[in-house]
């Protein structure tokens, strides 16, 4: 194997992560092991990096779209969707946040571990570091996000975003409600300085 590629497990699963990938940490594995996901769901996965949720979540979903702005990761999903054989229920698209969809696509379950961390500007320019970097608050993905994300939300849909509390939880939850949704953290990690939390989001 290419010594630049890194390889991690979790659970049964097998995931290879190509240089100017993001890696899994404690956010990845914290979302893994709280995925809400029904039989025959259709699942949207917001910056799938290596694409661990979206494979993840294709044990149960219908299908799941893939979406991460780095060319790098969507090269990566892909190869990591065949490495475990659920190819034919992961769609793997390139694009910020919502740009790659079509019109009229609505989501079951959408997903987002988000780039969190307070960055400085010179921090947000390269494919490594758009996977943490949230600029000067750390929420200048998140707030987008939210606004945007029920749009793409079926009825009875649900959104898990992945955050910390560096980042502002209690913002979160209340740009959730201003948009129509039911908030609450699920699950949360402490991680040195921070926490890491899940928030899910429902109509």
């Amino acid at each position: 194997m290419n010594s630049r590629i890194r390889r991690i497990f979790f659970e049964d699963y097998v995931f290879d992560v190509f240089e100017s990938v993001y890696e899994p940490a404690e956010d990845s594995f914290l979302l893994a092991q709280n995925l809400p996901i029904e039989e025959g769901d259709l699942v949207l996965d917001i910056g799938t990096g290596c694409g661990i949720q979206a494979i993840l979540a294709a044990r149960k979903a219908r299908k799941v779209l893939a979406v991460d702005v780095n060319p790098y990761a969507v090269r990566c999903a892909l190869h990591n969707a065949l490495l475990n054989k659920v190819a034919d229920k992961v769609e793997v698209r390139q694009g910020s946040l919502f740009e790659s969809l079509k019109a009229g696509e609505r989501f079951d379950a959408i997903l987002f571990n988000a780039p969190y961390l307070p960055s400085e500007p010179w921090e947000e320019h390269d494919s490594a570091s758009q996977a943490w970097s949230g600029g000067e608050s750390g929420r200048q993905v998140i707030d987008r996000f939210i606004v945007e994300a029920p749009t793409f939300l079926k009825t009875k849909g649900r959104i898990l975003l992945v955050q910390s509390t560096l980042s502002d939880v209690e913002q979160s939850l209340r740009m959730f409600t201003e948009q129509g949704l039911a908030a609450k953290v699920i699950a949360e990690s402490k991680v040195a300085f921070e926490t890491i939390v899940v928030i899910e989001a429902r109509r």
